[in-house]
């Protein structure tokens, strides 16, 4: 059944599913300048509203990756999809800057989507491809762009920002049936072993944490910059509430549309090589900007961020083709780990650049820590790179059983 008609089936039903789910997920950042304009919030506590999302989509990645490895990704995506109706409709009640924080806190679920997914396609793709099918699903990312684009025109369409949350209940619902009646996990997919065994396994194998790593940079770099950049660019220069989630939607595009080609690079040359060059080159960029951050030029800075956007989501593509290939038994455990660690590397960025900004009046700071820890990446992979491409499972010691 590998790589068959069927499996291109469920592929494209997790692929949009994702879509569905991650646009949910970023219903609040593009409104984050009216926001902060209606409750006279300073950047530091508009930032943490952003960040708020990320968080527990970040914690909520591991236990997603477990129920998937053990219940499968239909029942698992059709509850996750149903859940995160709640804090949407919930959204649409609110009215005061603490309500807002508490909805987006468990509109983060949605943000777990991600991790559902890698499991329930890898298995159903041969090891070569692998990182072309999970570069694919990676595309869903582009949900973030479709809420960009949608939500402030349909706060103006449906008179306020009540009936533009309410909006994405339609999809949701809709999806969660979809996918429920069509989608099938993959034939003779592997038992696990117990979670404890599992667990334990795959923390002992430092090329659990070393993805992890890795994907905090990029994935959380990706989330930071596809939710802040509206903040961001609207504080850089004078851009209308338009302009600034139109750059946004562009960064997100780019990184999404990259993904699948970073999966590519990942099947014909190793991951490890790719991820080299873009961590070299995620370095270079936000060197730059953080050297434009003094006196910004609309025209670099744009093609700086996209050029950011297309290094980074190649990243993404690769990291998870080494994170099916290592650990075959344990990909939703292993998945889950290393997206936890990706969704908080987007928590954290929104809330250090807002205090950086507030502090010192500038994001040049803000800009060189996240250099600094793309240098760490690039180092570690320079010493540790042959290690990940080694072609025996990690996850072997787990004592997964057929």
């Amino acid at each position: 059944m590998q790589n068959s008609r069927q499996a291109y089936v469920n592929l494209a039903l997790a692929t949009a599913a994702f879509v569905v789910a991650f646009a949910a997920w970023s219903t609040v950042s593009p409104l984050s300048r009216q926001i902060q304009a209606d409750y006279k919030l300073d950047n530091t506590a508009i930032s943490l509203l952003i960040a708020v999302p990320t968080l527990l989509g970040a914690l909520m990645r591991i236990p997603m990756g477990i129920l998937t490895d053990r219940f499968g990704g239909r029942i698992t995506f059709t509850a996750l999809l149903s859940f995160t109706m709640v804090p949407v409709a919930f959204l649409g009640f609110a009215d005061s800057y603490w309500a807002y924080v508490a909805g987006a806190f468990f509109l983060g679920v949605a943000g777990a989507s991600f991790a559902i997914g890698i499991p329930f396609v890898s298995r159903w793709f041969t090891a070569d491809k692998q990182g072309t099918a999970l570069g694919i699903y990676g595309v869903g990312n582009i949900g973030t762009a479709a809420a960009v684009f949608a939500m402030a025109p349909l706060v103006h369409a449906l008179g306020g920002r009540q009936g533009a949350f309410w909006f994405f209940l339609v999809p949701l619902a809709a999806m969660a049936v979809v996918f429920w009646l069509f989608a099938r996990d993959a034939p003779g997919a592997v038992q696990p072993a117990p979670l404890g065994a599992s667990l334990a396994a795959v923390t002992r194998v430092p090329l659990t944490w070393h993805l992890g790593l890795f994907y905090f940079v990029t994935f959380g770099g990706f989330v930071f910059f596809a939710n802040y950049l509206p903040q961001l660019l609207g504080d850089w220069f004078p851009l209308d509430r338009q302009d600034a989630p139109l750059q946004a939607a562009i960064f997100t595009m780019g990184a999404t549309f990259a993904r699948p080609v970073g999966g590519w690079f990942a099947d014909q040359m190793g991951g490890s090589k790719v991820l080299v060059w873009v961590f070299a080159f995620v370095v270079l960029t936000r060197l730059m900007l953080a050297w434009q951050a003094g006196n910004a030029n609309i025209v670099i800075v744009t093609d700086l961020l996209f050029a950011l956007a297309l290094g980074l989501g190649i990243g993404n593509g690769a990291i998870f083709k080494l994170v099916a290939q290592n650990f075959p038994k344990n990909t939703g455990l292993v998945g889950g780990l290393v997206g936890a660690a990706g969704g908080l590397g987007g928590f954290f960025p929104p809330i250090i650049m807002g205090a950086v900004r507030d502090y010192t009046g500038s994001y040049a700071l803000g800009f060189i820590i996240l250099a600094t820890l793309a240098v760490l990446c690039l180092a570690l992979l320079v010493i540790k790179a042959p290690a990940s491409e080694r072609p025996e499972n990690r996850d072997s010691a787990a004592g997964s059983r057929p």
